[in-house]
């Protein structure tokens, strides 16, 4: 089971510092006032894939995945998250990462940002292509989210909380690096519409536990789930 506990630790201090699951896709009509600077292609630092294909062998071998669970070993909110990715979860096994045409899996899914899958006791994580080029903090963010998802069972109380830290993740590292928030990529435009409704709940899951309740994708979904009962997260 999820150490919800300490999961809920970890969030709070940061706001005191100031068998398929997936990542449904935002309405992009809400998104596009989001986007700040629309057209403008953010550069990606530099990074060495080399020099970390030994580290990640066992999760990805894309470079883009990399650089962004790097980002998430660099802040204590996302912590736990890098850590699932690397195997310290439900299955004592690490994700696989990569990206993907969802579509090919099935075409329900190809307005999904990420889609999560177990088969044969191995978690993985299928990025939607289309995402490729994202900045790595907004990669990171949407890493942090799918790695709560460790096991068959999702519930609307999951996706928010995995919503809220992915809001919390994103702020955290755009505010490293300001600059990844001038992307056009529609995944800036997913992190920024969260960010707008983490901030907006005053650095609470309000208007984010709205948001995932109204999501058609996610409509199916049972209140509750192993290691999130709770109602009021």
């Amino acid at each position: 089971m999820i150490n919800k506990k300490f999961l809920l630790v970890v969030l709070s201090l940061f706001l005191l510092q100031g068998t398929v699951f997936a990542a449904a896709g935002i309405d992009e009509s809400k998104m596009k006032s989001s986007q700040i600077a629309e057209g403008i292609d953010v550069t990606k630092p530099e990074f060495d894939t080399g020099a970390y294909a030994k580290k990640y062998k066992k999760v990805t071998k894309d470079g883009a995945v990399m650089q962004a669970m790097e980002l998430m070993n660099s802040i204590n909110i996302s912590k736990y998250s890098y850590n699932a990715l690397m195997g310290n979860n439900l299955t004592e096994k690490p994700f696989k990462i990569e990206f993907k045409n969802i579509s090919e899996i099935n075409p329900e899914y190809a307005s999904f940002d990420a889609l999560g899958w177990k088969k044969k006791g191995t978690l993985y994580i299928y990025i939607n292509e289309k995402h490729r080029n994202a900045p790595p903090e907004a990669l990171a963010a949407l890493l942090a989210h799918e790695a709560i998802h460790q096991d068959e069972f999702a519930s609307l109380n999951e996706e928010t909380y995995a919503w809220t830290l992915e809001a919390a993740t994103w702020m955290k590292l755009a505010e490293k690096n300001p600059n990844a928030l001038k992307s056009a990529s529609t995944l800036v435009a997913r992190e920024n519409m969260l960010k707008k409704l983490f901030e907006k709940g005053d650095y609470s899951n309000k208007y984010i536990k709205r948001a995932v309740y109204t999501n058609p994708g996610y409509k199916k979904l049972p209140t509750r789930s192993p290691g999130f009962e709770d109602e009021d997260l």
